[in-house]
């Protein structure tokens, strides 16, 4: 029975092993579901109409919000916010677009067609779908190597008769399409958790490189100067900033500026991806999936918890897939959202998506009506727009001196993605950035940071020995505690680790031993017993020295920590138990489910009780189905918790003078904690 009293804590129970618990508290064993069985599962019901329903609400959320849209209290700021992020949408897809290396004017594609879709298929009620700085410098990329300015295009047959311009929009567009594909693909698989491999370090130094690469991509508009646009590893240092240099040496009073042409895009009708240029840029199109949909879904996730309402990241993948899609299909290029579009729909009053809707609808008024007004400004202007917008990824530098003083990992983590983002180009940098982030969990996990364990006085709490002064550590007893799963990569660590804190090598203390009593049986006259695989006739064979010690036929009894003869020489084993708390291991694999099996049994066969803690029960099961107990490791060294397995050690070892601090009975204990009242 649980009940509060005051800021005491009272338990009265028996104590358990894992054994005695099964037998007392009968556990629900629960059908797992195989594919198999979900297929039929899913089979089975297919006709159901709540499931129906059900499901045609995941696919089309917009069903779900729409019924219970509040018009009185949220129409207003929906069309307050729509037209304010309308204008912006503007200004800003007209800027992207260069980022792009495509006319302005198509950067309204992006702002219209994706914004449609995601109207229906989206569950964030507050992003603001469009163009994406990143996405669009990784688009321009993509379009300056198939199609670059200063030489012929790729050997593709989709460009005969193109004008360079009609070229690098069909690029931009097939890209875009495979983009979308690949995540609608991942949507498909339900795969979107594929996002939490990049953690906020790695997409902060992936950003901040990429502020860096826009900065130097804009200089030529904002400056008025004529050099071609280049990618790949290291043009931002040999080509790029070279060529900005070389130029503004020679540089003189006329300045070389563009006027952006809008009347001609409403009527432009549908094109196709062209395949060969989908073969060149599916590569480049992947990371191009991954960062636009972890930049959407992260910055939805804000507004989301801000505003108490869930989005799915799956389905958040399926409507960008299909957003993007459609919008390649009428020029537009690689849709997402903009942080400082998003604030501003959600700061200005937008409640769902209406207000991006609303929007889109005043930039088609512009593509349609009132483009002509925008021709006469200047391509500068739109490149000083787009530096102005880096204000907030350049200003990430500030996290610099917080991660250096907390977690040097994510310190490197952070510098090791800009740095190869910035020279290597966004796409390596990103695999380079991630290969990284992978690396430290794996070196985390590989070497964790292992401890020894010691009774908290008066208490159940058990700490790490080096941290608190006031502990109780009963004599002859080690408490081994490892943080993170055990498997095929850190299995010799564990066990290295473990030898270091008993001080001694289980392995070494048992064939010592194994050898001692060969010289005490041949010193009494004894036979010396060897394996039936041992044929050799040297007394000293290494072989057999690891199996269990054989005491038969020996009329002296042999005790281990005692003075033994001047030729025979044992280290000294100074501990009678050992106990592995298991709380932080979720899970174990074949290799470490075997090296576990020997470890314990080296311990064993010199004579110290094991005993595993806090194991968790699928681990357990896992321990049944793969044969890890035998005559010599029984279920009965396993304990539901660290306590319960110190008081069956106190018990079994008694520890005179401190055992009535944590021992009060032979099968149950009362445990008792008072301090002061608040």
């Amino acid at each position: 029975k649980m009940q509060p009293s005051g800021r005491h804590y009272v338990v009265v129970r028996p104590l358990f092993s894992e054994d005695s618990f099964a037998e007392q508290h009968e556990r629900i064993n629960r059908t797992r579901k195989t594919l198999r069985k979900l297929c039929l599962y899913c089979l089975h019901c297919s006709c159901d109409t709540n499931r129906a329903k059900n499901a045609a609400r995941s696919l089309l959320p917009i069903i779900g919000w729409i019924k219970n849209y509040n018009i009185k209290e949220w129409l207003l700021g929906d069309i307050v916010s729509g037209i304010s992020t309308g204008l912006v949408a503007v200004l800003q897809g007209l800027a992207f677009s260069l980022l792009a290396s495509l006319p302005p004017g198509y950067g309204l594609y992006t702002a219209f067609f994706p914004a449609i879709i995601y109207f229906f298929l989206g569950t964030s009620r507050h992003l603001s779908v469009g163009a994406f700085p990143i996405l669009s410098l990784m688009v321009g990329a993509v379009v300056t190597r198939l199609v670059p300015d200063g030489g012929p295009p790729a050997n593709i047959t989709g460009f005969e008769g193109l004008s360079m311009e009609q070229q690098r929009v069909l690029v931009a567009s097939s890209v875009t399409f495979v983009m979308g594909a690949f995540q609608l693909i991942m949507g498909l698989l339900q795969v979107g958790f594929i996002v939490m491999y990049l953690s906020e370090t790695l997409v902060s130094g992936f950003t901040t490189a990429a502020a860096v690469h826009i900065l130097v991509s804009q200089l030529r508009f904002v400056l008025g100067l004529d050099f071609p646009g280049v990618n790949g590893p290291l043009a931002i240092v040999y080509v790029t900033l070279y060529d900005f240099f070389s130029i503004i040496t020679e540089y003189d009073s006329k300045i070389y500026n563009f006027l952006i042409k809008l009347h001609h895009f409403i009527y432009e009708s549908p094109i196709a991806p062209n395949l060969e240029v989908i073969k060149e840029s599916a590569v480049e199109a992947f990371p191009m999936a991954i960062v636009g949909f972890a930049v959407a879904f992260s910055v939805a996730k804000v507004y989301s918890v801000k505003h108490d309402y869930t989005i799915d990241g799956n389905q958040e993948l399926l409507a960008f897939g299909v957003s993007n899609m459609f919008g390649a299909s009428f020029r537009s290029f690689a849709a997402s959202t903009a942080l400082s579009r998003t604030a501003i729909q959600e700061s200005t009053g937008g409640k769902t998506q209406i207000a991006g809707v609303l929007s889109a609808m005043m930039v088609l008024i512009v593509i349609v009506a009132v483009g002509f007004l925008l021709e006469p400004l200047p391509r500068s202007v739109l490149g000083a727009l787009v530096i102005v917008n880096l204000k907030g990824m350049l200003m990430q530098f500030r996290e610099l001196p917080f991660l250096w003083k907390n977690d040097r990992t994510d310190f490197v983590t952070w510098v090791v993605t800009f740095v190869a983002s910035l020279f290597l180009g966004l796409d390596l940098g990103l695999a380079v950035g991630l290969g990284a982030e992978l690396f430290t969990v794996v070196c985390r996990t590989q070497f964790p940071r292992c401890s020894l364990l010691a009774n908290i006085t008066g208490t159940d709490i058990y700490r790490d020995r080096k941290d608190y002064n006031s502990i109780y550590e009963p004599e002859g007893v080690k408490i081994f505690k490892i943080p993170s799963p055990i498997f095929f990569a850190n299995i010799d660590f564990f066990r290295d680790k473990l030898v270091q804190a008993v001080g001694f090598s289980p392995l070494k203390v048992l064939k010592k031993r194994n050898k001692a009593l060969r010289k005490i049986r041949k010193m009494l006259g004894l036979e010396v017993r060897r394996p039936s695989t041992d044929t050799s006739e040297d007394n000293n064979s290494m072989e057999g020295l690891d199996q269990p010690i054989d005491f038969s036929g020996i009329p002296i009894q042999v005790n281990w920590n005692t003075e033994l003869p001047a030729n025979i020489s044992v280290p000294p084993v100074n501990i009678h138990s050992l106990v592995l708390d298991f709380s932080a291991v979720s899970f174990l694999d074949i290799s470490a489910l075997k090296g576990l099996k020997a470890t314990l049994k080296e311990f064993l066969r010199i004579e110290v009780d094991v005993y595993i803690v806090s194991c968790d029960v699928y681990i357990m099961e896992k321990l049944h189905q793969c044969s890890f107990f035998d005559d010599e490791i029984k279920t009965s060294i396993f304990y539901p918790t660290l306590h319960d397995a110190m008081l069956h050690i106190l018990e079994k070892h008694p520890d005179h003078g401190e055992l009535e601090k944590v021992f009060t009975g032979r099968l149950r204990y009362k445990f008792y904690e008072c301090s002061q009242t608040m």
